[in-house]
C-alpha cells in the first residue's frame, strides 16, 4: 500500500481539493462519482464503483450487461435463465 501524506485546507464551502498526483494514481477523472465514509474517526474518500451485480443470479461480473432505460444488469447465465423460461411460457 502507497503512503502519501498531504495537507490541504478545507474552503469556506467544505471542499478539499485532491492532489493531481493522487487522482491520477487512483485513476479518478474530473466528474467521477466519489463514496465518502466514516470509518472510526476516519473519514475515507473511494473512487465509486457501482454494484455491477446479475439482477437474476446476483453475480457482480466484467461480463454482465445493462439492458434498458433503468439499466437492468444481466449476467450472460441470468440471460439463459431468462430466455428458459420465457421459452417454457410458449
Amino acid at each position: 500500500m502507497m503512503s502519501i501524506s498531504v495537507t490541504r485546507e478545507m474552503d469556506h464551502l467544505g471542499r478539499i481539493v485532491i492532489p493531481k498526483e493522487i487522482r491520477r494514481n487512483f485513476g479518478i477523472e474530473h466528474n467521477d462519482p466519489m463514496e465518502i465514509f466514516i470509518d472510526g474517526e476516519q473519514v475515507v474518500l473511494k473512487k465509486y464503483v457501482p454494484n455491477f451485480a446479475c439482477a437474476v443470479t446476483g453475480k457482480v461480473s466484467s461480463e454482465n450487461k445493462k439492458f434498458g432505460e433503468k439499466g437492468l444488469i444481466l449476467s450472460p447465465e441470468g440471460i439463459k435463465i431468462i430466455l428458459e423460461q420465457l421459452e417454457q411460457r410458449k
